[in-house]
């Protein structure tokens, strides 16, 4: 008897791997492995959330219009040209379900966000990968790569897991160069832990330009991350097109008022960019006193690389790590077999896992 068969290829789509949570047999943990915000989420965001529940019988409003002004009236956008979702991961499906298909290609960079090809899968398209520079996205790499099948570039600017950053004026270059039916996608879900006043995530190219998208998630420094809520911005064909495939009430009506409340505390993103910015440069000046290698991090983790003898190897880090109720991110999946990928932490995760590695790279751990 022939039973129901997927369609052709989809059961080779690797599937998106999630950053560890758990260590068998240990119940106290300090979790580092997902980028989560190390302040947690605005008390007013909390308070809009628990104050939906009175209404749960209701449908939310299937546009996100409450939502979706609140974030134009923050970062100066129009309201019709921004577009909500499950996350930006939703954004990035909306635009390889709408942009491409068999037969075109989607380019996104070696070290880049790993659903970014795996989405161009869904869909019959082929992923690209261009080749990076010292863990950054090479402009000219990417233009390398552009064929007459290409339809979409996603750069996630910073990057993750690199945590590289690209100035805004190679962003302009890589626009410049790349024709005017290929759609940009900046990824920009570490957008605001940018320390760089020229940088906009890609605000101002989305607004001037009729082919570029940016995107932004609340599940980083807004701390929203059990919510999944993302938007984006871009020219107004883009988002109408979007919104033809975007689910009917695709946000619940507690993710959308979490949302106002907390992208107008931002009191609250201040708090949490400048806790970032000072225990980012402490990890870096510690990791780099105990002789690892780490590049500059533009978001909210660092990138140190481990020596490859035996019994120091980034491997031996992490088991020790998860011996100590530790969990960080380790980097296989990308090919980064060198490498953890530590979130910043509070005040006392941080203390814990920088005196953890002390004692690792000191030989204490033996």
């Amino acid at each position: 008897m022939a039973l129901p068969q997927p369609r052709p290829g989809l059961l080779n789509i690797p599937l998106y791997e999630a950053g560890k949570s758990q260590i068998k047999g240990v119940s106290r943990i300090i979790k580092l492995s997902s980028n989560e915000a190390a302040l947690g989420p605005s008390p007013a965001a909390v308070a809009a959330y628990d104050a939906a529940a009175a209404t749960l019988h209701r449908y939310p409003p299937g546009d996100s219009s409450e939502l979706r002004a609140a974030i134009a009236e923050v970062h100066g956008l129009e309201t019709q040209r921004v577009i909500c979702g499950c996350g930006s991961d939703e954004m990035f499906a909306l635009l390889c379900r709408a942009y491409a298909g068999p037969g075109d290609e989607v380019i996104h960079t070696q070290y880049g966000f790993s659903i970014f090809p795996i989405y161009a899968r869904s869909v019959g398209a082929t992923p690209v990968a261009a080749p990076e520079k010292t863990l950054t996205a090479d402009v000219d790499a990417i233009l390398a790569v552009v064929t007459p099948q290409t339809r979409l570039v996603f750069l996630a600017n910073p990057n993750n897991p690199t945590g590289t950053y690209l100035k805004p004026a190679e962003i302009a270059r890589l626009r410049e160069g790349l024709r005017e039916d290929i759609i940009l996608v900046l990824d920009g879900a570490y957008a605001e832990f940018v320390d760089d006043p020229a940088y906009d995530g890609g605000l101002g190219l989305a607004r001037t330009t009729p082919n570029t998208v940016a995107t932004r998630t609340f599940s980083k420094i807004y701390g929203l991350a059990a919510v999944r809520l993302g938007w984006a911005y871009g020219p107004q064909a883009i988002i109408e097109a979007m919104e033809r495939l975007r689910a009917p009430f695709n946000l619940t009506k507690s993710a959308q008022l979490a949302g106002v409340a907390a992208v107008r505390d931002q009191a609250h993103v201040a708090k949490a960019k400048a806790h970032n910015l000072k225990w980012k440069a402490i990890a870096l000046q510690r990791l780099r006193g105990m002789g690892l290698n780490v590049g500059d991090a533009w978001a909210n983790f660092v990138l140190p690389e481990f020596p490859t003898t035996p019994g120091r190897t980034a491997a031996d880090a992490d088991k020790f790590l998860q011996s100590q109720g530790l969990i960080v991110r380790a980097l296989g999946p990308y090919g980064l077999t060198n490498h953890l990928r530590i979130t910043i932490g509070s005040e006392e995760d941080m203390n814990v896992v920088l005196d953890a590695l002390t004692a690792f790279m000191e030989g204490r751990h033996a």
